[in-house]
């Protein structure tokens, strides 16, 4: 099968939506890719002469009425992201390569900026359909997902409910009047209304003296922690188990010479800079998302075995965490999603956080945008954090443990 067919639901509420499907043709040597605005037409851009070259073909999909649903199909594709848009439409631009440049959250100038957007990803390919829906940027449009395979078995991610975004955003604001950390600046409004919530990571983009220092002294109750005490790393893979100390100020594993400097906030936020950038290292890699995903939950200082020592109930529990991510987890209807690059980091044949959908051999995936018609987070305590083991997914997440940033490298060309 070289083709596949999603079916996109508008559930907005809006009569006007529009998706766009971007990513690498595999069958095609990775070229640049988007579907043509008939849903089934590949357009393959060639390299422009000059930035910011306007598409040469129609790539906005209507979806038609709300509770209306287009099907598209789609070739191989690689590092792709599926995008809906609200009450208008998104501009992409060409830069020479060809390179696309996409919409933007954290560049106020862009043209995109003031519009209700979102996107999930995917990748398809001889293997199998993997999908996410994604909060690691921002959170706007609710986005779900069901993914049928050629046996008629479906598995689902539910996604924020309709108000989802609103719940953020009031949950920020009660964050903020608890610890006055700047969790409210993560709102971005227009004319009055909430448009999105971002990430910290987007939020210190747009803001570079937000977080500064917030997770200083929960980094350093780590290191003295560590100093008499061993912190053993599953790196579920061929290196198995690790174990670290703190020595001469570095946390220092017992496999080759890995070590590490205390990360910086904008480095567990961020999970790739500073003590926690990318080292072509494959277990030093492996141990760095465990590390990067242990400190957004906060769980270093009641776990010592990362990440099996942990359980879902354990997450974002103490007074210095990622609080954005805490409150995405509580407000979607089954706790899954990545709010985080790391997020699908998990204990071996552990829960699933960050709401994926995968299958070898995939009949019809099913994308609702819009959200459930009410929320269900009525029943949480949003603002105190939601401890409940989702009820879906545990598959052994090793495997996919940063394939969300795989993604972003091949998906973010500018």
């Amino acid at each position: 099968m070289s083709t596949l067919n999603f079916a996109l639901k508008n559930q907005t509420g809006s009569n006007t939506v529009y998706a766009y499907i971007t990513g690498q043709a595999i069958d095609n040597n990775n070229a640049l890719f988007l579907l043509q605005a008939d849903g089934k037409t590949a357009y393959y851009p060639t390299s422009p002469s000059a930035t910011q070259t306007a598409l040469a073909q129609d790539c906005a999909i209507p979806l038609g009425a709300s509770g209306s649903t287009k099907t598209v199909t789609i070739p191989h594709i690689a590092g792709g992201r599926l995008w809906f848009v609200r009450d208008a439409k998104l501009t992409f631009y060409l830069n020479p390569g060809p390179a696309l440049v996409e919409p933007s959250s954290s560049n106020p100038s862009d043209a995109n900026y003031n519009l209700y957007w979102d996107f999930c990803e995917f990748t398809w390919n001889s293997s199998q359909l993997y999908v996410n829906i994604t909060f690691v940027d921002f959170v706007s449009l609710p986005i779900a997902l069901t993914l049928t395979n050629t046996s008629g078995t479906s598995k689902s991610v539910q996604g924020l409910p309709s108000d989802g975004l609103a719940t953020i955003c009031t949950a920020l604001k009660t964050q903020n009047s608890k610890d006055s950390a700047g969790w409210d600046k993560l709102i971005v409004t227009t004319n009055g209304n909430n448009l999105r919530a971002v990430s910290p990571n987007t939020g210190i983009t747009l803001d570079n003296t937000l977080f500064k220092t917030y997770y200083d002294s929960y980094v350093d109750q780590v290191w003295s922690k560590y100093t008499d005490t061993a912190l053993t790393v599953n790196t579920q893979g061929s290196a198995g188990d690790v174990t670290a100390k703190v020595s001469n100020g570095k946390l220092t594993f017992s496999t080759g010479s890995i070590s590490y400097d205390q990360p910086s906030t904008a480095d567990i936020f961020s999970n790739s800079s500073g003590a926690f950038a990318v080292s072509g290292d494959a277990t030093k890699d492996a141990i760095t998302a465990r590390l990067a995903a242990a400190f957004n939950r906060s769980t270093l200082l009641t776990d010592t075995n990362q990440p099996n020592g942990e359980t879902v109930a354990n997450y974002y529990q103490d007074a210095v965490t990622n609080h954005y991510s805490r409150i995405c987890h509580a407000t979607t209807s089954d706790n899954r999603g990545y709010a985080f690059p790391y997020d699908d980091v998990a204990p071996t044949d552990g829960a699933d956080q960050s709401g994926s959908v995968y299958d070898p051999n995939p009949q019809l995936l099913t994308v609702t945008v819009g959200g459930a018609s009410s929320s269900n987070s009525t029943n949480k305590s949003v603002n105190q954090g939601d401890t409940t083991t989702p009820s879906q997914g545990t598959q052994k997440k090793s495997r996919f443990a940063g394939l969300k940033k795989v993604m972003q490298k091949l998906s973010r060309k500018r």
